[in-house]
């Protein structure tokens, strides 16, 4: 369960969660390369404060894929943001554009609800 406490309304104070979201549109034909590409790459995530899980989802439809970060605040992730780990990890994963649709779009989420 998350953190937080339930106001009359059920929505949360103080929730302690924070997703982070890059969806990819890939070429359908190089599904395989994209997840070989994130599969050998070093995520440099082992440690950072607040860092709780990564996933990286494919949808339904070919070629849809979402990097998923889960943090336990937005403040968190920020930091991370400016931190060398991060400077490192994008440094080396840069996908091969022949690989990609266009560029990833950043999607950001604060918990607003627990159940």
């Amino acid at each position: 369960m998350l953190a937080g406490t339930r106001n009359e309304m059920g929505r949360l104070g103080e929730m302690a969660v924070f997703i982070a979201m890059n969806h990819f549109s890939v070429d359908p034909e190089r599904g395989a390369d994209f997840e070989a590409h994130w599969s050998q790459r070093e995520s440099y995530l082992a440690g950072v404060p607040g860092f709780v899980r990564f996933a990286l989802l494919r949808g339904d439809e070919p070629g849809s894929y979402i990097s998923h970060t889960t943090w336990e605040s937005r403040g968190a992730f920020e930091a991370w943001t400016q931190s060398e780990a991060f400077r490192k990890v994008h440094a080396q994963a840069r996908t091969p554009q022949s690989i990609l649709r266009g560029p990833p779009r950043l999607k950001l989420f604060e918990g607003a609800l627990e159940q």
